[in-house]
């Protein structure tokens, strides 16, 4: 029996664990997202500390943008994230130091969407997008079996949409503002905008939820005629409301408005395509498991 290090990196904490081939979950920290002198170190000290389960791999899904392309020089590197004390940080390199063994290496969201490929949702297909909406929007996924790379990765969190005509908020994107679907719809944005620490405070006939879904009908609909994934897998701490994903289901079709004539679009079978993870919020450390596993066969 194999065992591996997987870490699910989020801009709010750090999700470690030592997981079984099968993607069962043996041991798991949480570690709160600070520094990377005060982060990095207590996980390193987890996976030192396990010695009735020694690894033969590490995962890392983590939050980005990031460098994924093995030949550069700055290969698994956290590039332009909004989180300041992790720019340019090595993330790759870090572990590298401690533990000789392979290390697998994507974005939070390919890694959750690799753990929903083979232990959830999508399993058995080959094009499918997850959403997480949480401290940040990412898009990560499969396309004809292969997740999603490129010039870099897809940053699918950050498109342009257009703001709502009632709706003068500035976004809270350090780059693109009131225009970015990440400043206009991640969890912080809703936190800043209705003024409440807890959005378990916003009754759900509350305005922010029309404005949320509406927010997120959009960018799904424009991926939905992008990719035309097989499924849409959306988590993250937002989608813990599921009211939410009742309006998202219900402003897609709108949005679509026929255009894409598929029974799962059109009819009520949609609320088997737009879809919560099967995996709830394990998605990440089981991706991380999965990633850890590919390294060590290409190793």
């Amino acid at each position: 029996m194999n065992y591996f290090g997987a870490i699910e990196a989020g801009g709010t904490k750090f999700a470690c664990a030592i997981g079984k081939e099968n993607g069962e979950i043996i041991k798991k920290l949480i570690v709160p997202t600070d520094k990377p002198e005060v982060t990095i170190p207590q996980i390193i000290d987890f996976f030192k500390k396990e010695k009735a389960t020694p690894i033969c791999g590490i995962g890392i899904a983590c939050f980005g943008p990031l460098d994924v392309n093995e030949k550069s020089l700055t290969y698994g590197e956290i590039t332009t994230t909004p989180k300041l004390a992790w720019k340019n940080f090595n993330i790759v390199k870090a572990f590298k130091k401690h533990f000789d063994l392979p290390i697998g290496f994507d974005t939070d969201v390919n890694g959750a969407a690799l753990g929903e490929h083979f232990y959830g949702a999508a399993k058995g297909l080959d094009t499918f997008i997850y959403v997480t909406v949480g401290t940040g929007i990412g898009v990560g996924g499969m396309v004809r079996g292969n997740l999603m790379h490129g010039l870099i990765h897809p940053e699918m969190g950050h498109i342009i949409i257009p703001q709502r005509k009632d709706d003068d908020f500035i976004g809270v994107c350090p780059y693109h503002k009131n225009n970015c679907l990440e400043g206009l719809a991640s969890g912080p944005s809703m936190h800043k905008r209705w003024k409440v620490d807890k959005l378990s405070t916003l009754e759900m006939s509350h305005i922010a939820w029309d404005l949320e879904a509406y927010y997120l009908a959009i960018a799904i609909a424009n991926w939905i005629m992008c990719i035309s994934p097989q499924i849409v897998i959306i988590g993250g701490g937002v989608m813990h409301y599921e009211h939410l994903l009742f309006k998202i289901r219900k402003d897609v079709q709108k949005i679509l408005n026929g255009y894409l004539h598929s029974e799962k679009i059109v009819t009520d079978k949609i609320n088997d395509y737009i879809v919560k993870p099967f995996l709830k919020d394990n998605s990440g450390i089981t991706g991380a498991i999965a990633l850890a596993k590919k390294a060590l066969r290409q190793n």
